[in-house]
């Protein structure tokens, strides 16, 4: 009796030990698991609906059909469960975001949450990800102290860079300019008052300084503002040459109406999210050549021209040329995460730290949790927004300077 009470017992331990390999609990096997629920939570609705509806909620509608279109997510022991979306609107406001993402994990228990739109966003559910021990791809999210976050919160991924790494890029490209007689010195600056524009700002400033050039007009805007008059006015009478906006989708816009509208060309013209958006290329037409931002791509690369006809033809809508793409990348990366270490969110989120993976940005791998790889400055050139720095990175433009002025 005690030999089968042994044997009965090691078999349980065996098939307990198979579980746990594939990082699915056994309690959710016993209750013949279906799918694997992916949740998020996305501004559908409010201001940041314009660069969320873009950037971020058609890759995960995208990554969804293309995982379910095979068969769903595959798991180490070759079996797939297909996704289960659970979504809901945060109204583009933080408060809702919490809510969201507290039901997601305690109520809803979903397997994974992706991450939402925006900087600001992110830094305020990455301490609810880290309570509940999910991993934070935190893709559309621009801050200098990911090496911070990446100790406070290990399960965080960082993986658009920080405001150094564009402010620097762009000092350089203006100091550059100005040796050259191309541009004078002189910058105007303004800045949106949120996560995104004082992380550029406060990075801009220093780079700036340290690289000679004058930073003669500084101003910064509360969200929701919506006439930019007053600035550009006050810009166009600094005598600066360059023009720079860290600024969110609506100010990108509305700064490139009403410039036109005063007549305001500066011969570098650097305006923030949105920028990159192919909405913005069209509405502006041949006023978009020559227009700088955050991003870029290289036209020459096969994948990533592969994913934007592909994004097209399923969303109906192209991708942008800065978010879109790493969007992507990261559900790539955390699909072949599952692959390799099932459902176990501690196992995936180590993986996803230390594994190489192939994404549309062909081999990716994160240092310390951030992606370094990326374009920092792009430029409108012949109908596309591309790569212009690091120049010397493969595939970079050369920038086109000065800028055109206003067709009318």
């Amino acid at each position: 009796m005690k030999s089968l009470q042994r044997r009965h017992v090691l078999r349980v331990m065996a098939a307990a030990s198979a579980l746990l390999a594939t990082g699915i609990a056994p309690g959710a096997l016993a209750q013949d698991r279906t799918s694997v629920k992916i949740g998020y939570a996305i501004s559908k609705t409010g201001p940041n609906a314009g660069g969320a509806g873009i950037t971020t909620l058609p890759n995960y509608q995208l990554w969804v059909k293309d995982v379910n279109d095979a068969g769903g997510l595959e798991l180490p022991d070759g079996t797939k469960l297909p996704i289960e979306v659970i979504e809901y609107d945060d109204r583009s406001a933080s408060e809702e975001l919490v809510r969201a993402v507290e039901r997601l994990a305690t109520q809803d228990e979903a397997d994974f949450i992706l991450a939402p739109w925006g900087t600001g966003f992110n830094l305020a559910a990455a301490p609810l990800f880290d309570r509940y021990g999910y991993p934070q791809l935190a893709v559309s999210s621009v801050t200098d102290k990911a090496p911070d976050f990446v100790k406070r919160w290990k399960k965080s991924f960082w993986m658009l860079g920080g405001g150094h790494d564009y402010a620097g890029a762009l000092a350089g490209l203006i100091k550059k300019a100005a040796a050259d007689g191309t541009l004078n010195n002189k910058v105007a600056m303004v800045s949106v008052a949120d996560g995104f524009g004082i992380d550029l700002v406060t990075a801009a400033r220093p780079a700036f300084a340290d690289a000679g050039i004058e930073l003669v007009y500084d101003k910064t805007y509360p969200v929701g503002t919506s006439d930019f008059t007053p600035m550009i006015n006050e810009a166009k009478a600094s005598g600066a040459d360059s023009f720079v906006a860290f600024s969110y989708p609506p100010d990108t816009f509305a700064l490139t109406q009403q410039s036109q509208v005063a007549d305001f060309n500066p011969k570098l013209l650097y305006l923030g999210v949105g920028t990159g958006f192919p909405v913005y290329g069209k509405n502006n037409g041949d006023n978009a050549t020559g227009i700088m931002s955050l991003g870029g791509i290289d036209p020459a690369n096969e994948a990533n021209a592969a994913y934007r006809k592909r994004h097209e033809e399923v969303t109906g809508q192209g991708p942008d040329y800065w978010g879109s793409v790493i969007t992507y990348a990261s559900l790539q990366m955390l699909q072949e995460a599952i692959k390799r270490k099932g459902l176990d969110r501690e196992a995936v989120s180590a993986e996803l730290s230390a594994g190489t993976f192939q994404t549309v940005l062909g081999e990716t791998k994160m240092e310390d949790n951030q992606l370094r790889t990326l374009w920092w400055t792009g430029q409108w050139q012949n109908g596309q927004f591309v790569g212009i720095a690091p120049a010397d990175r493969a595939g970079a433009s050369q920038p086109i300077l000065p800028r055109q002025a206003w067709k009318k």
